[in-house]
C-alpha cells in the first residue's frame, strides 16, 4: 500500500473509488432516512454529513487529509444533479443554475487534478496542524475543523440552490444577473489559477504578482466567495424576500470561511516565505 500512494496514476483510481462509494453510501442514507426525517432537507443534510464521515474515514486510512479535498467541488453538481432527477421537472431558473454550478464544479476539480500529485503528498495547512498538535487534538481538528465544518458551509450556501430547483417561478432579470455573477466567478477563478500556475513553473517559491494577482492577493478565493453569493441572487430573484430570508447564512459563512481562516493561514505563509 505504501508504493501505491506514491504513484499519481493509483492515487487518481483510489480517490475516484472512494468518492463513487460515497456517493452510494449519502444515496443510501438519504432513501434510509425517508421515515425517520420528514424534512427533505435535513435527509439531504444527513446524507452529505455520512458521505463526508466515509472520506474522511479513508483520510484516516491513507495519514491524508487531502483525501476531502475533492469534496468541496465534486458533491455539490452530484447533489443538485440528483436533486433534480428528484423533483422531475425543472425550470429555465433550475437550469441556469445547474449550468453555474457544473462549471464552477468542473474548474475547481480540474484545478484539484492538475495539483494534484499522490496520496502520499498532503496539503501544507493540514501537515502544519499535524505537526503542531498532539495527535488527539489533531484529529479533532481533522474531522471537526476540516472535513465537516467545510461540509456545513458549502451546504448551508447550497440550500438557496435547492430552494431554486423546487420553486417553479421563472427566470426574470435579477435570476440572470444572478447567473452573471457565477460565471463571472468561474472565470476569475479559472483565470488566477492559470496564471498562478504558469508564474510558478518559471518563479519558483516566488508570489505570483502578475494578471489578476497584480490587482489583488486572492483572486480564486474572491471568485469562489462571489460564486455563492450569485447563487444567492438567483434565488432572491425567485423568493422576493417572502420567506427564508435566513438561506443569506450561507453565503455569508462562506465568506466568513475566507476572510477569517483560508486568507490568514495563505497571508501567514507567504509572510513566512
Amino acid at each position: 500500500m505504501n508504493s501505491l500512494v506514491y504513484n499519481r496514476r493509483v492515487s487518481f483510481i483510489i480517490v475516484a473509488i472512494v468518492y463513487l462509494a460515497a456517493v452510494f453510501v449519502g444515496w443510501g442514507v438519504f432513501a434510509w432516512t425517508v421515515s425517520g426525517i420528514q424534512s427533505q432537507l435535513w435527509r439531504l443534510f444527513a446524507a452529505d454529513v455520512a458521505a463526508t464521515i466515509f472520506v474522511w474515514l479513508w483520510g484516516l486510512v491513507f495519514r491524508n487529509v487531502s483525501v476531502y479535498d475533492p469534496y468541496w467541488s465534486v458533491l455539490p453538481p452530484v447533489m443538485m444533479t440528483i436533486w433534480c432527477f428528484k423533483i422531475g421537472t425543472v425550470n429555465l431558473a433550475g437550469w441556469l443554475l445547474m449550468v453555474a454550478i457544473w462549471l464552477w464544479g468542473i474548474r475547481l476539480t480540474g484545478n484539484w487534478a492538475y495539483t494534484f500529485k499522490n496520496l502520499a503528498t498532503e496539503d501544507w495547512r493540514y501537515t502544519k496542524y499535524r505537526t503542531e498538535q498532539k495527535p488527539f487534538v489533531f484529529q479533532i481538528i481533522n474531522f471537526f475543523g476540516l472535513n465537516m465544518m467545510p461540509t456545513i458551509v458549502v451546504f448551508l450556501a447550497m440550500i438557496p440552490g435547492i430552494y431554486i430547483i423546487e420553486n417553479q417561478s421563472e427566470a426574470n432579470m435579477l435570476t440572470w444577473i444572478g447567473f452573471l455573477f457565477c460565471l463571472t466567478a468561474v472565470t476569475i477563478q479559472f483565470t488566477a489559477d492559470t496564471q498562478k500556475h504558469r508564474f510558478s513553473k518559471t518563479h519558483k517559491g516566488e508570489i505570483c504578482k502578475v494578471g489578476l494577482w497584480r490587482h489583488g492577493r486572492h483572486p480564486n478565493y474572491f471568485g469562489e466567495i462571489l460564486m455563492w453569493w450569485g447563487v444567492w441572487v438567483m434565488f432572491i430573484s425567485i423568493n422576493h424576500f417572502t420567506s427564508n430570508f435566513w438561506y443569506i447564512v450561507g453565503p455569508i459563512a462562506m465568506t466568513a470561511l475566507f476572510l477569517f481562516i483560508s486568507i490568514p493561514l495563505m497571508e501567514g505563509r507567504q509572510m513566512q516565505n
